[in-house]
């Protein structure tokens, strides 16, 4: 096995190895890039829904009710406000999706589905979670979901939602006496739940990550082929000069002297240099033993 083939044999094991390392790390620090961005995605959702919960509760209810208390009218309810506003959104990005999830809500449309109701269960076994994420696969491709509790903090809430007594009649009109009542403060009673696409920011990831081990295997060739290169003149060609000018030696035959001639301050030039010597002072021994 020749020089050159080592030495490719051994550059292809060293960048075979580094290839798969790189590999592996590139492709969790781009799928790690992905969540964060989907992350982000979904917080500026959650921010902008309580952009809407906030403007409503401070500017739409009071010039609305203008303080009578049984005025009941949808666009007065934080919750309500906030998620007609995202579904406008969600019209025109149908794979962002935003819910106020609850597990006894006045509107049976605000019911908690089972995976909703998880992130729920799990605010209200430990009361100093803030928030959640989750992620999970949908017919249209996998979603990452960031979850808030909701947690009765104020005491105007238990007006509408401790009993149907205390209730504006309009409400329990409207949705019965079932559903929505028997709250407590203090209780998470429910959940925001942001849910927003993965499949996009993944499918990025993969195409950077070929892009990127595209450049390095683009990389490695121009490197083998130049250290290839090298090789050949630097070592392999002198030396092979240089071998085959000490075999025609040993065998007596007459090589001239620039065929050991090597130029350059390397060790291939004083390999060439050490041989000139030696092949003089065996041409010398040689005719001192001459008759």
């Amino acid at each position: 096995m020749g020089i050159r083939t080592k030495f490719n044999l051994g550059l292809l094991l060293v960048f075979a190895i580094g290839f798969a390392a790189a590999w592996v790390f590139l492709d969790r620090q781009f799928a790690t890039s992905a969540r964060i961005q989907a992350v982000e995605n979904a917080r500026i959702m959650l921010s902008a829904a309580n952009a809407v919960r906030d403007y409503t509760t401070r500017e739409v209810a009071p010039a609305i009710t203008r303080g009578d208390p049984n005025v009941i009218q949808a666009m007065i309810i934080p919750s309500y406000a906030a998620q007609v506003n995202l579904r406008r959104v969600q019209a025109d990005f149908p794979e962002y999706a935003y819910k106020e999830a609850a597990l006894n809500p006045t509107n049976p449309n605000d019911l908690a589905a089972p995976w909703e109701a998880a992130f729920i269960h799990a605010f209200r076994r430990d009361q100093n979670l803030t928030e959640l994420m989750g992620e999970r696969e949908t017919p249209n491709g996998r979603v990452l979901t960031l979850a808030r509790p909701i947690t009765i903090r104020d005491q105007a809430c238990l007006a509408c939602h401790s009993t149907p007594e205390r209730a504006p009649p309009r409400m329990v009109q409207i949705y019965g006496r079932t559903n929505g009542f028997g709250w407590q403060m203090g209780e998470t009673i429910g959940a925001q739940l942001v849910t927003v696409p993965m499949a996009l920011p993944l499918r990025n990831a993969e195409v950077n990550l070929h892009s990127a081990m595209a450049i390095l295997l683009a990389i490695f060739l121009g490197l083998m082929l130049v250290l290839n290169l090298l090789l050949h003149l630097v070592i392999i060609r002198p030396v092979t000069r240089i071998s085959a000018a000490a075999t025609a030696v040993s065998l007596g035959q007459e090589v001239p002297a620039t065929d050991f001639e090597a130029k350059g301050k390397d060790e291939v030039a004083e390999l060439g240099r050490a041989f000139t010597r030696m092949r003089r002072s065996l041409d010398q021994a040689v005719k001192m033993l001459s008759p």
